[in-house]
């Protein structure tokens, strides 16, 4: 079976940090380019971050460029979200993604509807 599985959410106070992880199990990462979402309440689920193939070339959105960094350890098969300089807007429900293909994403992040693997989803609240 096919899994991806978030951990590392938590509440956090404003200027915080917190580092997210997503695992992959029954699969190799080193095939797949993986993607962060989030989803805050009343919102679409939106694209925060994506990381490709190989692990050598990234994708932020401009609401997380200098404060979010993405990275994947394909010997772990997992893949991180270092989350620094938290806001109140950043509070949302956060989800990994994967996406068999071999590709950069240095121009854009694979579409949201791409993607064909989603982890279940962890909370991450910051809040004073």
């Amino acid at each position: 079976q096919l899994q991806l599985v978030e951990s590392g959410g938590g509440l956090v106070q404003p200027g915080g940090s917190l580092r997210l992880s997503c695992a992959a199990s029954g699969f190799n990462l080193e095939s797949y380019v993986i993607a962060w979402f989030r989803q805050a309440p009343g919102k679409e689920r939106e694209g925060v971050s994506c990381v490709s193939t190989s692990g050598r070339s990234t994708n932020y959105a401009d609401s997380v460029k200098g404060r979010f960094t993405i990275s994947k350890d394909n010997a772990k098969n997992t893949v991180y979200l270092q989350m620094n300089s938290l806001n109140v807007e950043d509070t949302a429900v956060y989800y990994c993604a994967g996406l068999r293909r071999t590709m950069t994403v240095q121009a854009m992040c694979p579409r949201r509807y791409e993607y064909d693997i989603w982890g279940q989803g962890t909370q991450v609240t910051v809040t004073s």
